[in-house]
């Protein structure tokens, strides 16, 4: 194949033109679902962590138990459980709301072993310190432990909330619109790469932004860093 059908068959503009559309309202549906699996899978994690705090041993087990699984079983595998096991329960959950459900318990497993990491390295004289000067258990963990260990949870919580949200293209196994599944649909109808080339250039632009933004968070909580 020559140069020219190598560019014909990898970036047509008429193909471009056509499928962009649809590409761009992928990418949307890329881009919010992504935010909310982010939000809601740190909110749910710190909120475990915290649980595993106060809890007893019981509870702890429980929770170890759930994280643990969460963190071996294979995404796609639990998208797919979600949305052809639960219709026959009597639970019938869209596409978008099972792959954002799916993620943010994945997000959240992880994230809880991360915040739990970092509450655990601030040592116990931080608290008897906090405590002896009056402050409670809950004004300890907000005003002292919280600030110290968020630092050291910054780095990891970034890179491993970035690697879970690019799994939205998981969508596409169950038939959400998202922007690996128009940009396959793209290419089933018109025959040409284009679409993929298009797809790929449009996560680029998604998520490049959002390490730039992970690794300058990285940097302003580095311990030693001016704030």
């Amino acid at each position: 194949m020559d140069i020219t059908g190598l560019v014909d068959l990898f970036f047509n503009g008429a193909v471009a033109q056509t499928y962009l559309p649809d590409l761009l309202r992928g990418a949307w549906i890329t881009i919010y679902l992504s935010l909310a699996i982010v939000i809601a899978g740190l909110v749910f994690g710190l909120a475990l962590a915290l649980i595993r705090l106060v809890s007893n041993r019981t509870v702890v087990w429980f929770l170890r138990l759930f994280v643990d699984c969460f963190r071996a079983v294979p995404p796609l595998s639990v998208v797919l459980l979600l949305y052809f096991g639960l219709p026959s329960v009597g639970i019938d959950l869209s596409a978008p709301w099972v792959l954002w459900l799916t993620l943010s318990l994945i997000l959240a497993a992880f994230a809880e072993e991360i915040f739990w990491a970092g509450i655990s390295a601030v040592g116990p004289g931080q608290w008897e310190a906090s405590r002896s000067t009056g402050m409670t258990n809950a004004q300890t963990l907000r005003y002292v432990v919280l600030p110290q260990a968020m630092r050291l949870c910054i780095p990891p919580l970034t890179n491993r909330a970035l690697a879970i949200s690019k799994n939205t293209a998981l969508g596409t196994a169950i038939g959400m619109p998202e922007l690996l599944n128009e940009a396959q649909t793209a290419l089933s109808f018109s025959g040409n790469a284009t679409p993929l080339i298009m797809a790929a250039i449009l996560y680029l632009i998604i998520f490049m932004p959002l390490m730039a933004l992970a690794g300058g968070l990285e940097k302003r909580m580095a311990w030693g860093a001016r704030t």
